[in-house]
């Protein structure tokens, strides 16, 4: 299954459902009712599934559920974490939404993320020695844009002018990423100043500024402007179209005249420069700093979020809203309950498996249709 499948598959044709008055559903109800099913279903169905693990772990699953609402939906301060935890997760979805819409596969977001953490936690607490902590900040933004961009060449070269997978280098480079990260950490960039390994702290009155008199990054409102940012250029620009049109048929994109390799190079660096600005936002607006070993796995859980908006900008920060609210609600119902902290990722996974179970039956239906 390819990167354009879910976007671009035309619907199946099934015999249409009655509407209001037992008329015939139209076509777009017929779609927009198949889209609703598609999405929502692999969660509901995930959601499922899960629970019955959580009862061979012994756990109630609607107190688990309850719990992650509780904490991540409905307390004041789990509503502000979940919040601040969507600026990271939103400039992932942006970056992925710009590799699969173009159709490629640039799953390398995690080792960007963590260079461009690292190497914004390194350069932002010198600089603000010597300058004001707003172009600070702004300056370690630049860097980490410009790591995440360089880490990526090599897998985008390769793919643009070699024809090589880009799955296969992408996540080596992501591998040699958090290695590489962690080295940093522990031996260049490493704080003397304290014995846990971990870069220099950013005082929490340098780093991003909060919402009005909340805990709320204001890196929440940056993650929303790139993700609308991101949807428009890919639906209203001709850049954009460009882009579509490579990953919807390389070989048109040829004939059209169009330089692949070139717009191939573009799509990794600009995919791999969000991917950095989401590492640089997670330190400078609320971390501080980065400690050895340090890895969240966010942007692989972003994936199937991405995937479940069908590379939509607005529908993603919906999901995204909903990996968050997972994220922080499970970590407090993991330690309440005694469930493994992994669990959110394993409920990710899941969906992630069922969506793609729910496509290749739609595709399968779809096929013989036409027959």
């Amino acid at each position: 299954m390819s990167a354009q499948d879910i976007s671009t598959r035309p619907s199946t044709t099934e015999a249409a459902p009655e509407g209001e008055a037992g008329q015939p559903a139209t076509p777009a109800a017929r779609g927009v009712g198949k889209r609703l099913a598609m999405t929502v279903g692999p969660v509901l169905v995930a959601l499922a599934l899960a629970g019955l693990l959580l009862m061979a772990l012994g756990v109630n699953p609607l107190t688990y559920y309850t719990y992650v609402i509780e904490r991540g939906l409905l307390s004041p301060s789990g509503v502000q974490q979940t919040l601040t935890r969507m600026g990271p997760l939103l400039f992932l979805a942006a970056g992925l939404i710009v590799s699969f819409r173009a159709g490629i596969w640039n799953l390398g977001g995690d080792g960007q993320f963590l260079l461009g953490a690292v190497a914004a936690a390194a350069s932002a607490p010198l600089l603000a020695m010597i300058m004001p902590a707003g172009f600070a900040v702004a300056i370690a933004f630049v860097i980490a844009i410009v790591v995440a961009m360089l880490w990526s060449l090599v897998p985008a070269l390769l793919k643009g002018y070699q024809g090589v997978n880009e799955i296969i280098t992408t996540l080596m480079m992501t591998f040699l990423g958090a290695s590489l990260a962690n080295v940093l950490v522990k031996l260049i960039f490493l704080d003397p100043g304290t014995t846990v390994p971990q870069t220099r702290t950013l005082p929490v009155a340098d780093r991003l500024p909060r919402l009005f008199d909340t805990t709320i990054s204001s890196g929440l409102l940056f993650g929303l402007a790139a993700i609308i940012a991101v949807h428009l250029m890919m639906v209203k620009t001709s850049f954009g179209l460009k882009l579509r049109i490579v990953g919807a048929n390389p070989r048109a994109a040829i004939h059209a005249g169009l330089s692949v390799p070139k717009l191939t190079v573009a799509v990794f660096a600009l995919s791999a420069g969000l991917c950095g600005i989401a590492g640089a936002l997670d330190v400078l607006g609320v971390q501080g700093n980065v400690r050895a070993d340090w890895n969240p796995g966010y942007a692989l859980t972003v994936i199937p979020m991405v995937f479940l908006a069908r590379f939509n900008g607005y529908a993603s920060i919906a999901f995204v809203g909903l990996l968050s609210v997972l994220s922080i609600g499970g970590e407090s119902a993991a330690r309440r309950l005694g469930v493994p902290n992994d669990f959110t990722l394993l409920l990710v996974a899941i969906v992630l498996i069922v969506l793609a179970i729910a496509e290749y039956i739609d595709h399968r239906l779809s096929k013989a249709a036409k027959v």
